[in-house]
């Protein structure tokens, strides 16, 4: 049997979580996504079933958006069909973008974080949910100074809907700005963009939560006579500011690949 993957403390929170998170992004969208091929959106049970061999290999790290299409939805109908499912995830989900006809909408006002919060307890069927990210449009920066989303979002954690709070940024000033104002940034970082790099030492230094999204750059990695997803996650975890990558396969043979990939380069 295949050795589990362990889990530790996001840096600066007391939430545990495994060194690879579960992206859904295609459980609920197939529109508007930068994969090198195509893919069907899995249905009830097969979703069921990736759920189940990844808890089994030791993840624990559930991550989704309401510009996922129905992702939040689909999990939160398994959550109330099943109570002991949600137990088995660590969620993170985000604001600030929606997905409507085709296309990306954005909005970062009060008014929006918190009717977003709200509708993603409701979907999710779940009364608190681990870590919320601020979706960014790349304008990060301005999006942090001029809207007070993240005072927003802290706020909410006063309440007790969120456990800790965060930007997905695509910028270094971005990432650190966030940083300074939350607990978390989920930043780009594998063998072709290594550019958000000085976000990864920002956390380390001051006890700050990453998560890394894109670590095989959507599945673009070609390295010559070299395992890619080894070498690329070799890369990531070589910084130790990082505490999970989020990896959105829903093919089996993939995910079980990505663990022993994981357990090889940790």
């Amino acid at each position: 049997m295949m050795q589990r993957l362990s889990r530790h403390k996001i840096a600066g929170t007391d939430i545990e979580v495994s060194p690879l998170g579960f992206g859904t992004v295609k459980f609920g969208r197939d529109q508007g996504v930068k994969y090198p091929e195509h893919f069907t959106i899995p249905d009830d049970r097969e979703v069921l079933e990736l759920l189940s061999l990844a808890h089994d290999l030791g993840l624990n790290l559930l991550d989704t958006a309401p510009a996922y299409g129905t992702s939040e939805e689909r999990l939160g109908q398994l959550f109330a069909k099943d109570k002991t499912l949600r137990k088995n995830w660590v969620i993170c989900s985000k604001v600030g973008e929606e997905f409507d006809n085709g296309e990306s909408r954005f909005d970062f006002s009060e008014q929006h974080i918190r009717y977003s919060v709200e509708r993603s307890l409701k979907r999710l069927n779940t009364d608190v949910i681990e870590l919320m990210l601020v979706h960014s449009n790349g304008e990060d920066v301005n999006i942090i100074e001029q809207t007070g989303c993240l005072e927003v979002l802290s706020d909410l954690k006063k309440e007790g809907k969120i456990r800790a709070t965060g930007m997905s940024t695509k910028t270094v000033e971005g990432g650190v700005l966030a940083l300074k104002y939350s607990d978390i940034a989920m930043v780009t970082y594998n063998l072709n963009e290594q550019g958000e790099k000085p976000v990864l030492d920002y956390a380390l230094e001051n006890d700050k939560g990453i998560l890394v999204k894109k670590a095989f750059a959507s599945g673009h990695v070609c390295l010559s006579g070299q395992d890619p997803v080894l070498e690329s996650l070799k890369l990531v975890f070589s910084h130790k500011a990082v505490s999970s990558a989020i990896v959105g396969t829903i093919n089996p043979a993939h995910l079980r690949q990505n663990v022993e990939a994981c357990l090889a380069a940790s």
